[in-house]
């Protein structure tokens, strides 16, 4: 065992890449259940952003094209999920969780013939000077142009939700759909488009994870990602600046017990790999003593008729 093989400026900025999946698809998931869904989903539009991302980066040679098609194909199976719970209304938890095993399915499916092959890098941002900064610039100078946008996303539906109308609306619809629809708000409209919202950032998410942190694909490799960010929401309250602590901390774990691996700590690496997920049942079981409350028509089904 050789703990001084790690290096903390490296693991902190690792750590940040680490974050970013499950930072997106927990962003994505938060504007969802703010507008009073609950969708279990999230595993499965990862996956296929994963995929989607994948298959267009090989074939185009433009990541950043394959981020884009990724975001587009989370939406797109996110619309399956809006028109099961939003125009059948069906159960919101049996759907979401049908969306996952679907999701699994398909990229199954669609990445057969692309295991083995490596795609194209996405170039880091280079930011001059900054990047020299000691211990500053190699860790936060010195990443992907994903990792910045993320916390983009973050700032951008804290600001939404906290400044605006349409994040007011959001609220209202989340809070009490039934009188958000009496006040004239399209309640399943708003819906669907916060659940294609968070389609698209599940499905960069997932993209993330097969072209810059895994750099292959491999049949699901989001292994329990999209289940981390769920319970990432409950963690952070709903609230999107804790969402951005919070990734941050199991993206920590993450890369720690990586880093304690390859340093030869005598335990078992079964012990480590499961840490993650141990930390997030704990954090869960904390949690729920905690007085912060779900939006109050989280899960439940709207009916314009009732």
């Amino acid at each position: 065992m050789d703990l001084s093989a790690i290096n903390p400026i490296i693991l902190i900025a690792a750590l940040i890449s680490a974050a970013t999946p499950i930072l997106l698809a927990a962003t994505g998931e938060l504007v969802v259940e703010r507008a009073g869904v609950l969708n279990l989903g999230v595993e499965g539009m990862m996956i296929t952003g994963a995929v989607c991302g994948f298959i267009i980066s090989v074939n185009t040679g433009s990541p950043a094209l394959g981020f884009v098609m990724a975001a587009l194909g989370g939406a797109l199976l996110s619309l399956l999920f809006a028109f099961l719970t939003q125009v059948a209304l069906a159960n919101q938890v049996a759907s979401g969780l049908a969306l996952t095993l679907f999701g699994l399915g398909l990229s199954s499916l669609m990445g057969q013939n692309y295991v083995g092959i490596k795609p194209p890098r996405l170039a880091d941002v280079h930011f001059g000077p900054l990047t020299d900064i000691p211990v500053l610039g190699p860790i936060l100078f010195s990443h992907d142009p994903i990792v910045y946008v993320g916390v983009l996303i973050v700032i951008g539906v804290w600001a939404t939700l906290k400044f605006t109308r349409a994040g007011l609306v959001l609220r209202a619809v989340g809070e009490n759909h039934d009188a958000a629809h009496a006040l004239g708000y399209k309640v399943k409209r708003i819906r669907t488009l916060a659940i294609m919202f968070g389609g698209a950032c599940a499905g960069m998410g997932g993209a993330y994870i097969s072209l810059i942190r895994v750099p292959q694909w491999t049949e699901g490799m989001t292994a329990g990602v999209g289940w981390i960010a769920l319970a990432l929401v409950v963690f952070a309250s709903w609230k999107p600046w804790r969402v951005l602590l919070g990734a941050y901390l199991f993206g920590g774990i993450t890369q720690l017990q990586l880093n304690l691996q390859g340093a030869g700590v005598s335990i078992p690496v079964e012990y480590l790999a499961m840490s993650p997920y141990i930390v997030t049942i704990v954090v869960l079981v904390i949690l729920s003593a905690d007085k912060s409350r779900a939006p109050g028509s989280l899960g439940r089904i709207f009916h314009a008729s009732q």
